[in-house]
């Protein structure tokens, strides 16, 4: 059976709990550094890219069989296989002190070799073929923080708050890619060929995130965020009798932010 790349794979896993245990070191660094760091000024707005880990749901079609029920049955693919690094920016605008407007951008990308499960060739020899699915949100939303983000000294001194844990939703569009390309069995002449089945959609999107903010100093941030998204979206005509995809799942990611 072949493996998953490393690259959608152990590498995203790894890259989370490096960001966890990055969080983790950098809050007594924080905590000190909120004694001595001030901002003239409150911060208008808020830069933050973020990396992490994206798990797509790659639902069933509600009674009937789906493209990605299809793949799972007759390939080596399982929903896990799927899962890859997942990148993306968020601009965020304040508007009250514990509110903000926020533009997010995203771009996951899994590809994923298999073979069919229950049938070789002449010479008894997998039939092999690659998976890839990507996606690309983009979102406006509001986030909302559960507690002040920071004090004013005077008339001109902002002092962040060591930690600011948040709650958000958003919508959008969604895009989204999805590939197969390799050898295939025509089931009526049992006969293998080589294709490559393409299609690609968009649909509406919204996503439920929470996540914390930990001050590294007046303008740093460091930042992590899990965050749901549901959406489906239809096929092309390479991929008939289908219904719509569904391009639903999490996303778990860890980043740096930059107040402006």
């Amino acid at each position: 059976m072949l493996g998953r790349e490393w690259s959608s794979g152990a590498g995203p896993v790894l890259g989370s709990v490096l960001g966890v245990l990055l969080l983790g070191a950098a809050a007594p660094a924080a905590a000190s550094a909120q004694n001595r760091d001030f901002l003239f000024g409150t911060p208008r707005a808020t830069f933050t890219f973020r990396a992490g880990l994206h798990m797509p749901r790659a639902g069933s079609g509600d009674g009937t069989q789906s493209l990605w029920d299809l793949t799972r049955e007759e390939l080596t693919v399982d929903t896990r296989d799927l899962a890859s690094a997942s990148i993306g920016g968020d601009l965020a605008i304040r508007a009250t002190p514990r509110l903000d407007l926020v533009l997010s951008i995203g771009y996951t990308n899994a590809k994923t070799r298999s073979e069919f499960r229950e049938w070789v060739d002449q010479d008894d020899l997998p039939i092999e073929q690659t998976t890839e699915f990507s996606i690309r949100p983009i979102t406006v939303g509001v986030k909302t923080y559960l507690k002040d983000r920071g004090r004013a000294i005077g008339r001109f001194a902002w002092v962040p708050e060591t930690w600011n844990p948040y709650v958000g939703v958003a919508g959008g569009i969604v895009s989204y890619r999805f590939v197969q390309h390799g050898d295939f069995i025509d089931y009526e002449t049992l006969e293998i060929f080589g294709d490559r089945f393409y299609s690609r959609d968009r649909g509406a999107t919204i996503q439920l995130f929470s996540g914390v903010d930990v001050a590294v100093n007046g303008r740093v941030l460091l930042v992590g965020e899990a965050r749901y998204g549901f959406a489906s979206a239809p096929l092309s005509s390479d991929f008939v009798g289908f219904p719509d995809l569904d391009l639903a799942g999490l996303q778990v990611t860890f980043g740096m932010g930059f107040r402006l």
